[in-house]
């Protein structure tokens, strides 16, 4: 305890001595980019595409004045993975924290970086960041407990050839309609750093930190650096004991992010490949689907030790068994070992699936489909005459929590796909995730653990379930999305 307070002590010191405000002037506009060979419009930033990377140091104050030159849309910008303590109406989430920043409107977001690790900002509107509105935020920590020399980001997409208000038409249509939640558009490429042909520069004998952020519209992603085994050392923003992968992989769902460490090769003798695919599965086999002919679920990327050498080929992978070849991230151990919460103070049991209604397939929780209030549902929450009336909130399925409490989300997914949720404003422990077709949670822990991985963003296996659980200690109104 006592090492602790002085671990503590120092790191406020030093974010405290060394903390900035950290300004950055947004305009978000269209903008062409061809990252896969076939140029289209995208949502850029300052006229330029891909969105800069932010990089600010624990206790820096991010403020960021975006102006919505689009022109034909509402935007709005949610940090995904800040809990936003006290600053909820930072948190971005259109109809939910704020209303949606109109064509020619402003908005300054302003808040404190007081949690270390990696992120990733974008639109919450219109399936815009599928169309480019997003970028990777990383939180450098000046005391971290990570030994390395160097850094860099890797983000994984799936990218599509079309504008995602076309796709969402052609996906919400009656023709689209089926009981198993209709068909998702197929991407049309695969992109690492939004690139079809990245290539990252390193040194022979060095310790690398890579951050990894999946800034995907739906299928997850696995990847492999040719010759170089990794190391998990932070998932989600918290740190975690070092968890060496072997000869297994590694994936990661939308939203979701992982830090590894890579150890470079002593010599420059040649270069090596970076991998990363598409989720086969999500994409195919779990929707009775078949796989195009030429489709390329694959991207290649470059670890460079030497510019005049030549560019390998894509690495060999094989067909994996996501019960035998992935490491399951509910075995990571956060660093600092935080215990199991208990007792819970209150649970909550979400049923999710799909349904048929007027011919259109939607998706919903608890037999609900959601609807964006008129009113986001923070401005209601701090207008109402009782707060804790759920009826006022509209079809937002909308549950109410108090503060301090212990509260224990049981997902039991009926579809017949995987799916990610991702709660804003907190970060949860996994208490439980089902293997696919697990069918769904019956009240039995099998082997808790006693210092669960902690989260923000967790995949849920189809027909399967997880369970989460966090303390309400952030009083505002957030999603659970």
């Amino acid at each position: 305890m006592a090492k602790a307070a002085v671990l503590f002590g120092l790191s406020w010191l030093a974010q405290s001595a060394l903390a900035k405000d950290v300004h950055l002037s947004w305009n978000i506009t269209w903008v062409n980019a061809a990252p896969n060979g076939y140029s289209r419009p995208v949502i850029g930033i300052n006229g330029e595409w891909p969105c800069p990377q932010v990089d600010v140091d624990l206790g820096d104050r991010l403020i960021v004045d975006v102006y919505n030159g689009l022109g034909n849309q509402t935007t709005g910008i949610h940090w995904h993975g800040f809990r936003q303590y006290m600053t909820g109406t930072m948190d971005g989430s259109s109809d939910v924290t704020q209303c949606p920043l109109a064509p020619g409107s402003r908005m300054t977001y302003d808040f404190m970086a007081n949690q270390t690790g990696t992120y990733w900002y974008h639109s919450h509107n219109m399936g815009q960041y599928p169309d480019g509105l997003r970028g990777p935020l990383i939180v450098h920590d000046p005391l971290t407990p990570i030994e390395f020399d160097d850094e860099f980001t890797l983000t994984f997409t799936d990218w599509y050839n079309e504008q995602m208000p076309t796709l969402l038409n052609i996906y919400q249509s009656v023709e689209n309609g089926n009981a198993n939640g209709g068909f998702e558009p197929l991407p049309d490429s695969t992109l690492i750093n939004d690139a079809s042909d990245a290539k990252i520069k390193v040194e022979p004998n060095k310790t690398y930190l890579v951050h990894i952020v999946c800034l995907g519209n739906w299928p997850g992603h696995t990847w492999i650096f040719e010759g170089h085994d990794m190391t998990v050392v932070e998932v989600d923003g918290i740190y975690t004991v070092p968890y060496p992968v072997h000869d297994k992989k590694l994936r990661v769902t939308t939203g979701q992010r992982m830090s590894v460490l890579i150890r470079t090769k002593p010599d420059i003798s040649r270069n090596y490949a970076i991998w990363d695919t598409t989720d086969i599965n999500m994409m195919f086999f779990y929707e009775n689907r078949d796989i195009p002919a030429g489709f390329n679920p694959n991207a290649t990327a470059w670890l460079v030790y030497d510019d005049a050498k030549e560019l390998p080929p894509a690495p060999s992978v094989h067909n994996l068994d996501p019960n035998q070849d992935f490491v399951d991230d509910v075995e990571f151990v956060p660093l600092g070992k935080e215990p199991l919460l208990e007792p819970v103070d209150k649970q909550i049991i979400l049923h999710t699936g799909s349904r048929n209604i007027n011919g259109v397939s939607r998706f919903t929780v608890n037999g609900q489909t959601y609807r964006a209030p008129e009113v986001p549902t923070l401005y209601t929450a701090l207008t109402a005459d009782d707060p804790t009336d759920e009826a006022i909130y509209g079809q937002v399925n909308p549950m109410v929590v108090n503060y301090g409490e212990v509260v224990e989300i049981v997902i039991n997914n009926h579809h017949g796909n995987l799916h990610p949720w991702h709660l804003h404003g907190h970060q949860f422990q996994v208490l439980q995730r089902s293997a696919v077709d697990g069918g769904m949670f019956n009240g039995y822990f099998a082997n808790i653990s006693s210092t669960p991985v902690q989260r923000d963003t967790i995949m849920v296996q189809n027909n399967g379930h997880s369970v989460i659980r966090f303390r309400a200690d952030n009083p505002d109104k957030f999603s659970n999305a």
